[in-house]
């Protein structure tokens, strides 16, 4: 059994992208260890895709004896970003020259009283502002779907707490693994580019997803059972250099869009 060291910060969409190459080495029964956001990485323990998880490089986990030590960090290992336009996923498997056998969707067993039951999910938050439209946007929505007869939540997490200032109509976990149980029984999940619509895909709901200023080639989440929504203008994508206005954010085309799409 070959004991694997694995190091890759980032939020919880980053941390998600790099599950796949877990699974892999796990079917492989190498012992991983990895470094990161514990919150994000207790999801691949609790599927056995990782063996120890840790927050930061300390000294005394470092120095332990590895078969191989696969690092992602500007200042050692492999850049933990692509110089071209290609999937994360797909770089990270190049890079490390593994098959890309892995699920796509997350075998995680859901919650069984689970407040997003049946439920259409509202997520309009992100770790940036940059990515995220104006408000009314959701608010269009919502009262479209309670017209068609659905049932509609917001999902707080732990970036969110602003969106209590718009509605009462919520549900707030700051736990990711607990969420992801939460939205495995969820009917459907509308959000933009961020932590938790990855994760959402990840789980296999129906999803549609908002892409403004960000590059859905690179970010596009894992799974095969969700639809991203972009206007497709000539200057984007743009993170993090995002203009002032924002054309990519356009609330009425981005719900006309919506309606397009859902529809379908």
């Amino acid at each position: 059994m070959k004991k694997i060291l694995f190091y890759r910060r980032g939020a919880l969409g980053d941390t998600l992208l790099t599950f796949p190459l877990f699974e892999v080495m796990k079917k492989r029964n190498h012992y991983i260890v990895a470094i990161g956001n514990t919150d994000y990485l207790k999801i691949a323990k609790e599927l056995h895709w990782v063996d120890e998880i840790y927050s930061d490089l300390y000294p005394d986990i470092v120095n332990k004896a590895y078969d191989l030590k696969i690092i992602f960090s500007r200042k050692e290992g492999f850049n933990p970003f692509p110089s071209e336009r290609i999937w994360i996923v797909d770089y990270y498997f190049n890079l490390l020259h593994l098959k890309k056998f892995f699920s796509s969707v997350l075998p995680l067993k859901g919650s069984l009283k689970s407040p997003l039951k049946d439920r259409v999910v509202l997520h309009p938050g992100s770790g940036s502002f940059k990515k995220i439209p104006d408000f009314s946007l959701f608010e269009r929505i919502e009262k479209y779907l309670i017209s068609q007869g659905f049932k509609t939540i917001y999902l707080i997490g732990e970036a969110d707490s602003w969106i209590k200032d718009f509605t009462n109509n919520y549900w707030e976990c700051l736990d990711p693994l607990l969420v992801a149980k939460a939205l495995k029984s969820a009917k459907c999940y509308i959000g933009l580019d961020s932590g938790i619509s990855h994760l959402a895909s990840y789980l296999g709901i129906k999803s549609f997803l908002f892409y403004g200023p960000t590059d859905p080639v690179v970010w596009k989440p894992i799974g095969k059972n969700y639809k991203i929504i972009s206007l497709n203008l000539n200057c984007s994508p743009c993170f993090p250099k995002v203009c002032k206005e924002k054309r990519c954010l356009d609330v009425k085309l981005l719900f006309n869009k919506f309606l397009e799409t859902f529809s379908n």
